[in-house]
């Protein structure tokens, strides 16, 4: 990684994001990742993106199926974003235990999330490492309660409200 890049990555390490983990299905295979490069693009229409590494399963599976499911996590899930982050295998199911519903698509969310978005690719933008997916948001839910897991500094940190 270029000097710009180690830059670049300790400087967003000071920008305060949520945790997410986007999944997919293709082919009776499941699998996820955690990620925090998570955005809102468009209300109308609604439209979402993720950034995902091409050295994935889940970036071969969305790319593969043309859906994903993105659980907005709460902040009693750090576990789970742990175990979606790799401390889990790549090749393990990350899933094993852990309680799934689908939507529309049929990608996997995870029980006991913040929020959800069941989405279907869009448009895809190569770069070098990783693939920038548009997503077209075909159905969205809030939690009606709970905290937001928040991710600052390489550490998990709670809301004081």
């Amino acid at each position: 990684m270029s000097d710009l890049g180690e830059d670049l990555r300790r400087t967003m390490r000071r920008w305060v994001t949520g945790v997410s983990i986007v999944s997919s299905q293709f082919d009776g295979v499941r699998h996820g990742m955690t990620v925090n490069s998570l955005a809102s693009v468009s209300l109308d229409p609604p439209v979402v993106l993720v950034t995902l590494q091409h050295d994935t399963r889940t970036y071969r599976l969305v790319t593969d199926s043309g859906i994903a499911g993105i659980t907005i996590l709460s902040a009693e899930q750090a576990n789970l974003s742990d175990r979606f982050a790799g401390k889990v295998p790549e090749h393990a199911d990350r899933f094993d235990g852990v309680d799934t519903f689908t939507w529309k698509t049929g990608a996997p969310l995870i029980v006991g999330g913040l929020a959800y978005l069941d989405c279907r690719v869009a448009s895809t933008h190569p770069l070098p490492l990783s693939t920038l997916f548009i997503l077209d948001v075909i159905a969205a839910r809030p939690s009606e309660n709970g905290k937001p897991l928040v991710y600052f500094d390489r550490l998990y940190h709670g809301l004081s409200q």
